[in-house]
């Protein structure tokens, strides 16, 4: 006799198992957020509870970090195309209100008449004021807003069922 749970052998075979281990059947894992629990084998519904909620914390740290970390590139994608269409109105004005006055008076010295001048360096600078915001329109349907965590925010009821796809 090596433990003290194992019958004596006997002659013949009695149906009964050689050690009361042999007819326990092996343990069924639990299915969830860890695979490495098998029934019986968890210490205390307190481990078990606390491993639950360590995983949900670090769910949660993740998930935030990760939206600000979406949020902030989403935040610098549009402040630039927003600062490329706020430049291409400000830059439009001032070329419109200083070099058109310049150019409109050579353009008026050259040609002899001053409205068709004007109307030259009104669609040169239209030009320019088009150019800028065409450029800042481009630059913010760059701007994707947080998919990553979207799409992994709508896996989290999932992953607390214990239901989600391990990748």
């Amino acid at each position: 006799m090596s433990t003290p749970y194992e019958t004596p052998s006997r002659s013949g075979t009695t149906g009964r198992s050689e050690s009361i281990r042999d007819a326990i059947p092996d343990p069924e894992p639990i299915q969830g957020a860890h695979d490495t629990y098998a029934k019986g084998e968890v210490s205390s519904i307190g481990a078990l509870v606390s491993d639950i909620s360590s995983d949900l914390s670090t769910l949660m740290r993740q998930e935030v970090a990760l939206a600000k970390a979406e949020v902030k590139d989403s935040a610098t994608k549009a402040g630039k195309g927003a600062g490329m269409l706020a430049g291409a109105g400000y830059a439009g004005h001032f070329v419109l209100l200083f070099l058109s006055i310049a150019l409109w008076q050579g353009l008026g010295d050259l040609i002899d008449n001053d409205a068709w001048a004007a109307v030259i360096v009104a669609v040169l600078f239209g030009i320019v004021a088009a150019v800028l915001a065409l450029s800042g329109r481009k630059q913010l349907k760059t701007v994707e807003g947080i998919p990553q965590t979207a799409e992994t925010a709508k896996r989290v009821p999932d992953a607390l069922k214990g239901n989600e796809d391990h990748r």
